[in-house]
């Protein structure tokens, strides 16, 4: 459902009877969800966010967890209220006065980007803390079935990888990879673009895309964060291991960083050119980092 303004004008002025004077609607971000920063009369802001109805039982779930999250000292946008107005369900957060960790993070010492990536690998170790409902089918059935439908968009794909019988070969050599891996939370969206920097420490936003899965399997979207800074995304490594990194963690990241290569340039073609030619390049990055895929560890990782 694509909301429209007139939708809320009224009951935003009621939401948790909070006295609101004034609401700015946020254009950043690739949800469909509507956000507003809302200002109240005792000089407050907080993130509100509006969803379909149709999301209301998802959405219901995450406010929960990330009440959850917030005990365990996850440091993000703390959920505050939920609830229902008109044909739609809101969210109110607190709100982050940071800046983007995209931006910020690559303007800093080498030490520091490490020391940021640290806190935020320790977060997602407590994101994925939480489990998975225990009826939930296992990971493999239902990755392998990703996995097929995703090779299945990307053959259709009017645009191709120029080297993807490498890619392809290696992720039907290494699929064996995702069986008896367990299941927990996860963000669903972990990256460097969804942070921000508030007094010099990582705050965790956007939960829009949380599901359950294989733990590992979250840090296939490291390379926006790689991209950004190799010395962060190293220090998410380390400070979700807090120890020695597992050969099998490398062997699923690869794997997994190939499939999201699949995947993404049949999602990515709707978008236009720019967002086709950022997909090309990543491909051609991943492949550099794994020299061409016979390499486990990639050339990026810093300890």
């Amino acid at each position: 459902m694509d909301f429209q303004m007139s939708n809320y004008r009224t009951d935003i002025k009621t939401i948790r009877n909070l006295s609101i004077i004034s609401k700015e609607l946020i254009h950043k971000g690739w949800s469909s969800d509507k956000k507003f920063c809302i200002r109240t009369e005792d000089g407050s802001k907080y993130l509100l966010r509006i969803s379909s109805n149709e999301k209301s039982t998802a959405r219901k779930e995450q406010f929960h967890i990330q009440q959850q999250l917030a005990d365990l000292g996850v440091n993000m946008c703390n959920p505050i209220d939920f609830g229902v107005c008109d044909e739609a369900v809101y969210m109110i957060q607190s709100w982050v006065n940071g800046e983007d960790a995209e931006e910020v993070i690559p303007q800093l010492k080498l030490e520091e980007q490490y020391l940021l990536g640290v806190e935020a690998g320790a977060m997602l170790k407590l994101i994925h803390s939480i489990p998975a409902p225990k009826n939930l089918p296992s990971w493999d059935q239902r990755y392998s079935a990703k996995l097929d439908l995703k090779m299945e968009h990307y053959e259709k794909c009017p645009i191709k990888f120029s080297d993807d019988k490498n890619i392809k070969h290696f992720i039907e050599a290494n699929r064996h990879l995702i069986y008896k891996r367990p299941q927990t939370f996860q963000h669903g969206d972990f990256h460097i673009g969804n942070m921000m920097i508030e007094e010099n420490h990582i705050v965790i936003i956007d939960f829009d895309r949380s599901d359950y899965g294989d733990p590992w399997e979250e840090f296939s979207n490291i390379v926006w964060s790689v991209q950004a800074s190799p010395k962060f995304a190293s220090g998410i490594i380390d400070g979700y291991f807090n120890g020695p990194v597992p050969l099998q963690f490398w062997k699923l990241l690869a794997l997994y960083s190939c499939v999201r290569l699949i995947s993404a340039l049949p999602w990515a073609i709707p978008f236009g050119e720019t967002e086709i030619n950022t997909m090309l390049k990543q491909a051609e990055d991943v492949l550099n980092w794994y020299g061409n895929l016979q390499n486990v560890i990639p050339n990026w990782y810093q300890k």
